[in-house]
């Protein structure tokens, strides 16, 4: 394993468009400050960087619907935003925004870098142009009918009710969010990375150099390389964002995911003088933590930014989360189907810490995960309060009880085979932290610790100190094992502080202000030690780690978010589970009649140049071959699916995307964590079997 002398963690640079939310947590910042807070125990040279992302068309949407400028959007924002990281205690280095000149100036002078280095293309496209706004538009500012699910408000690169992924090109009836008319495409001029010519490094550095990166990273770099990369397009037609460094590119300004990332080492530029030594040193290990939609820009676009510049190192990991779900439905920031974190803030005072743990105990580091409520409760009333809670509390109260608030002599030849069991415990479990860790496995790393808490919990209750005083009780043997009992406690709860510390560091710092140690016991190299707390000194009161949760309070969370997420001047349908309130209107046999389904197979399958969601298929249906252009390639790889059976809507009216006649549907289904699923009969069928 190489070894580094410093290490640079980032965390996604979220949008200034709105408060985050408890997707946030789970997805990249927790883990982000586990690892930062770890590895400074350890004593390492870390910075952590992050800021708010304060360009892009999810910001000029939030100020049109708000009816602000963007700039008055982003300021809003971006105080909520650092807020409330610091309320929960995420311990960024430095939490910049990209509105800041120096960001302006660092990505200007990037792009203007590969500019003069000729690494760009310069190509003049067909876009979408909104005439009476009179001006081009994003996906996003495009709005149309969902051809998957039927929302009549999908936006052009997504359908927020059913989850899919889109393009304009598939939008039925499509129209603009600016002014309601009917987009058409104009000539417009951009700026082209050329991914395909970093393709092979691409390969060899992941592929090749990272095969110890998380599945679910490696999966997607591996299924987006395989598939060929294509040039991307580096600018926008935009009044809002970086401009183009150019004297002939008014109204012109720099892809919020060129911009955004760069981010990253503007804040660093901020932060230090040296910052160079973090970006520029062979030597330095950089970590980015994001969720999974950002795993391309940040495994594949960037890397090849930084490649094509030259002197910045790579990123040694991208430990990237799956998405946390709430209630069994999908985060729908659109439809305030989400926990707010600044809400939580203000409805839970002094819970900060369950939120961290629970995320994390529950955290999608492998896949989709679901918050609820319940679990929430449960989690802290029977796992922070009767395990780690209740044993912290039992030791001080049988501290101040039979030791007169000191902590104990400890008499080695008194030592049980039960003591030597919990030392072994105490040091096997700083060992296995470390190693999970190391790994990025937060939530194994978590349910250690806790469970040493149970191990400590049970050591209690077997030796039963407090049957061994009394008048009659009191010999000295007894008091050597209510000594060593307690002592041994003591040892394990500063232990524990020292663990728990990255997860739950305000939970630490009260089991310090307990035990009346200084800060500098939480350092990495005292975690499984048992001399750390010397006897006869005298500890302060037992104070509650933490509170139980009563079931009002989560009735109320849960009627909140039912209730605010039903919005009256909300058009778009409410995204849950199927169910009779959303059924499609009542259809009679004559017009289901009218569809004519046939079995195929997928023979041919590729993805459509310059569209990262459009898959090109030829589908045998025996009689004859069909182009289709599907919506799949972010969940499929097309080399994977050739000779897959499916079943089509084969008398669907033809359509045009990207230049590319479709004549037909696939038919798919989703399942509760978004992905799509081909339907197809069980069994084997002659292409172009009638279904009915």
């Amino acid at each position: 394993m190489k070894e580094y002398n410093r290490i640079l963690v980032t965390a996604a640079l979220p949008y200034a468009n709105g408060p985050i939310h408890i997707g946030h947590l789970a997805g990249c910042y927790i883990p982000a400050d586990i690892y930062t807070r770890y590895e400074r125990a350890r004593k390492k040279d870390i910075l952590f960087v992050g800021g708010s992302d304060e360009h892009g068309v999810p910001i000029t949407i939030r100020a049109m619907k708000e009816g602000i400028s963007p700039q008055e959007v982003v300021d809003k924002y971006h105080a909520l935003i650092k807020e409330s990281f610091e309320k929960m205690k995420i311990s960024f280095d430095i939490y910049s925004r990209t509105s800041n000149p120096v960001h302006h100036k660092t990505a200007s002078d990037f792009f203007k870098t590969l500019y003069d280095e000729q690494i760009f293309e310069e190509k003049e496209t067909e876009q979408y142009y909104d005439e009476k706004a009179k001006t081009f538009l994003a996906d996003r500012y495009i709005t149309g009918t969902c051809p998957i699910c039927g929302n009549p408000n999908a936006f052009g690169d997504q359908c927020e009710r059913c989850g899919s992924s889109l393009s304009p090109e598939q939008l039925i009836n499509p129209r603009s969010t600016l002014s309601d008319a009917v987009p058409v495409k104009r000539k417009t001029r951009h700026w082209y990375f050329p991914l395909q010519k970093y393709e092979i490094f691409l390969k060899e550095w992941i592929l090749e150099g990272h095969k110890e990166w998380k599945n679910n990273v490696y999966g997607q770099c591996k299924s987006w390389l395989d598939s060929g990369l294509q040039s991307r397009a580096m600018t926008r037609d935009s009044n809002w964002g970086i401009k183009v460094p150019l004297p002939d590119a008014e109204g012109k300004v720099l892809y919020v995911w060129f911009d955004a990332p760069i981010g990253y080492i503007s804040a660093t530029k901020e932060l230090t003088p040296r910052w160079a030594d973090y970006w520029c040193q062979t030597d330095t290990k950089l970590v980015h933590f994001i969720g999974k939609d950002n795993i391309v820009f940040h495994c594949i676009i960037f890397p090849a930014m930084l490649k094509a510049h030259g002197h910045f190192v790579l990123p040694d990991n991208v430990p990237a989360n799956e998405f946390l779900n709430i209630e069994g439905e999908k985060v729908s920031t659109s439809r305030n189907w989400a926990v707010w974190v600044d809400e939580y803030i203000r409805d839970f005072p002094g819970c900060e810490d369950v939120l961290r743990y629970v995320l994390c105990a529950n955290a999608p580091e492998t896949k989709d995960n679901d918050f609820t409520w319940k679990d929430f409760q449960d989690r802290n009333n029977s796992e922070l309060v009767s395990i780690l809670g209740n044993f912290v509390n039992r030791t001080f109260v049988l501290i101040h009880k039979l030791c007169v608030g000191k902590v104990p002599v400890w008499h080695e030849a008194a030592m049980d085979k039960t003591d030597v069991e919990l030392v072994r415990q105490i040091r096997e479990t700083k060992a296995a932290v470390e190693g999970l860790l190391d790994q990025y496995k937060f939530r194994d790393a978590l349910f250690a610790i806790i469970d040493l808490a149970r191990k400590g919990n049970k050591y209690l209750q077997d030796k039963e100190p407090w049957k061994k005083t009394g008048k009659e009780t009191t010999t000295s043997e007894n008091r050597e094992l209510i000594d060593n009992c307690l002592y041994l406690c003591l040892q394990l709860t500063a232990n524990l502080a020292i663990l728990i510390n990255p997860f739950l560091p305000i939970t630490a710092k009260k089991m310090l202000h307990m035990m009346k140690v200084v800060d500098r016991i939480l350092e990495w190299e005292n975690a499984g030690k048992t001399d750390l707390l010397k006897s006869g000194y005298r500890l302060r009161a037992p104070e509650l780690l933490f509170r139980k949760i009563e079931d009002t309070e989560i009735q109320i969370q849960m009627e909140k978010l039912h209730r605010n997420s039903i919005k009256p001047n909300n058009s778009e349908p409410a995204a849950a589970p199927v169910s009779p309130a959303e059924k499609k209107p009542e259809i009679q046999y004559e017009d289901f009649a009218k569809l004519d389904l046939r079995t195929g197979i997928i023979t041919q399958a590729e993805k459509v140049p310059k569209a990262d969601k459009l898959v090109k298929l030829e589908v045998d249906l025996g009689y004859e071959k069909r182009t289709i252009v599907s919506g799949i390639a972010l969940h499929f790889d097309p080399a994977a699916i050739i000779g897959k059976q499916v079943i089509l809507v084969a008398n669907l009216a033809p359509r045009k995307m990207k230049g590319i006649e479709s004549n037909g549907m696939i038919l798919m289904a989703e399942d509760e964590n978004g992905k799509l699923i081909f339907i197809a009969p069980d069994e084997k069928i002659n292409p172009g079997s009638n279904v009915s």
